[in-house]
């Protein structure tokens, strides 16, 4: 029962729904793009993620990885796989041509990421960095460090790492310590322990490129004093640099990854970007890195679906409510486990129409000829992704946990493979930014400052996309305007009390994703090739998830009006 991608659905979003390909081929980077190209990519992508990576799921969780000697062995047949993974040029499918990449719309790598996390979720931890280091070294590095590392970054030869969380600090990187101390020769010496490191360690490559944020010795306290230093493990003269890993963490999930505890002794290392403008340059890297956690949790979600699915189409038990006959029926056929993989296919097929658009909104904010159209793309990506992150994870640890409901007991025995999904899915909701930080980062940081202007401009912009002669349509757009009325209340009761944002802040990340997968599904609704499941997961999404909607809706509203009410007492 090892996840194989499912990719006529895939090319119906991309294609029937999205106009990925014509769309993208406006751009001029991809002048040549069409759905031939596109579906040739995801039939090798698929076979590969299939045929190599998948059957080593197993062999990752229950063998994991060991440290000895202060080097990590991962499980048997990754380096095998990795190595086929450099050799395929997955690991630069996005990456500019002139940059030494395929030059492929990010949507295509996008959807790579997913199909791995689903197959492998273990696996897909030791590539997942290189677009977010890759970017982070484009945009901030320097000339001569560009030209020493980008190259083998884009091609996978050297994999990288993002330092960036210490044991006194967690997610407040304003109490980072690891200094950095300028040398004469341009370069900096880096000493400092951090932890929750993935891939800081392991044999899949000669060198590994850490991305590490220090703190000068002049530099002032908070996050605004912070810097960062690429750290490699192996210098240019072959030697070993002062990095080492300590001990790599025992965890309830991702056994094939290894966590490190690294402790750089004086490194070697050069700043990436200007001194204590450290955060800046590693938040590129981070914002490439949620979207990609997303897709983590679409394609956990997928994998857990998948197996709940086929074992309920094998297993029978009892009749079902309106079977005829004495024999037993498919678990299938029963109410309670068809409304169970229905509402979680219709979160994986909503979620990934609004991740696949996040994708090419990317490609839209650096390639679109139009100004405005660039601008509200890259609004788009800087609203939908903590949306993505958090609303994503949620669902694939609590879906997940639904379809092992499916198997019974057989669930919580690893023989099936379902209680996998369930731990290493829960890691999602928590690193690259916890998601209660993602839906701070969304209402504090992104509609609140502008009272929501931005956020209605892409509602208005979705509505724009809807016919509002079809009933179903016409729901969502009501939908739409009444999260823009809310926003507009939730500005001014915050603004005469700052905490509230901070308390809803979950509950309307929550109302924007299911706002969100309203309108993706009213676009699957109407596209040309859905098909049975399609409808299915549709009605289920209307019966069993949007009702939620007014649920936080009401949350929200509750709270804006108590908090009116009692600034409006305290001024009688």
């Amino acid at each position: 029962m090892n996840y194989r991608p499912r990719t006529p659905d895939t090319r119906f979003l991309l294609e029937a729904v999205l106009d990925a390909p014509r769309r993208l081929a406006a751009l001029p980077p991809f002048a040549d793009f069409d759905a031939e190209l596109q579906g040739q990519v995801l039939d090798q992508a698929a076979t590969f993620v299939a045929d190599i990576v998948a059957p080593l799921q197993r062999t990752g969780d229950e063998v994991g990885c060991r440290l000895e000697g202060g080097a990590v062995q991962t499980p048997p047949g990754f380096p095998e796989a990795y190595r086929a993974f450099v050799a395929g040029g997955w690991p630069g499918l996005a990456v500019p041509v002139d940059d030494g990449g395929q030059g492929l719309p990010a949507v295509l790598e996008a959807v790579l990421y997913e199909w791995l996390a689903a197959a492998n979720h273990g696996f897909t931890m030791a590539p997942g960095l290189l677009h977010g280091a890759f970017e982070c070294l484009r945009h901030h590095g320097s000339e001569a460090l560009k030209q020493r590392y980008l190259p083998k970054i884009a091609n996978g030869e050297w994999l990288a790492t993002m330092c960036l969380t210490e044991a006194h600090a967690g997610s407040d990187l304003g109490q980072v310590r690891t200094r950095a101390e300028e040398q004469a020769d341009g370069s900096v010496r880096v000493a400092g322990t951090k932890i929750f490191i993935s891939g800081g360690e392991h044999d899949l490559t000669d060198n590994i490129v850490h991305l590490v944020l220090c703190r000068l010795p002049d530099a002032p306290a908070g996050p605004k004093g912070l810097s960062l230093a690429l750290v490699p493990k192996q210098l240019d003269d072959g030697t070993r640099n002062a990095v080492n890993c300590e001990r790599i963490e025992d965890k309830m999930g991702l056994h094939g990854s290894p966590t490190c505890v690294m402790r750089f002794d004086g490194a070697t290392g050069w700043l990436v970007g200007e001194p204590g403008r450290g955060l800046a340059a590693m938040f590129v890297m981070m914002n490439a890195a949620r979207l990609h956690v997303a897709l983590q949790g679409i394609g956990l979600l997928d994998a857990a679906w998948q197996k709940a699915d086929a074992y309920a189409r094998e297993r029978r038990q009892m009749r079902a409510p309106g079977a005829t006959g004495d024999e037993a029926s498919l678990i299938v056929e029963h109410p309670a486990v068809a409304r169970v993989l229905d509402t979680q296919r219709a979160w994986i097929d909503g979620a990934r129409l609004i991740a696949y658009r996040t994708a090419m909104q990317l490609d839209i904010a650096r390639h679109g000829a139009d100004a405005a159209a660039r601008e509200a793309a890259q609004r788009w990506c800087n609203l939908v992704t903590p949306v993505l992150k958090a609303a994503c994870t949620q669902q694939a640890f609590d879906g997940a946990s639904a379809c092992l409901q499916v198997f019974g007991g057989h669930g919580y025995v690893r023989e099936w493979g379902i209680e996998r999904i369930v731990r290493d899915a829960r890691v999602t909701m928590i690193y690259e930014g916890t998601n209660e930080i993602q839906a701070i980062d969304l209402l504090v940081r992104k509609v609140l400052p502008d009272a929501g202007a931005g956020l209605a401009a892409t509602l208005l912009a979705l509505r724009n996309e809807l016919d509002a002669s079809r009933d179903a349509d016409a729901d969502v757009q009501r939908r739409l305007a009444q999260l823009r009325y809310l926003t507009t209340q939730l500005a001014m009761a915050a603004h005469a009390r700052p905490r509230l944002a901070y308390e809803v802040a979950d509950d309307y990340l929550r109302l924007v994703m299911l706002a969100m997968l309203a309108w993706a599904w009213a676009r699957i609704d109407q596209a040309p090739g859905a098909d049975e499941g399609h409808a299915r997961a549709a009605a289920a999404f209307r019966r069993w998830v949007l009702p939620e909607f007014e649920m936080r809706a009401g949350i929200v509203k509750r709270a804006c009006e108590e908090t009116i009410a009692l600034q409006a007492g305290a001024m009688r």
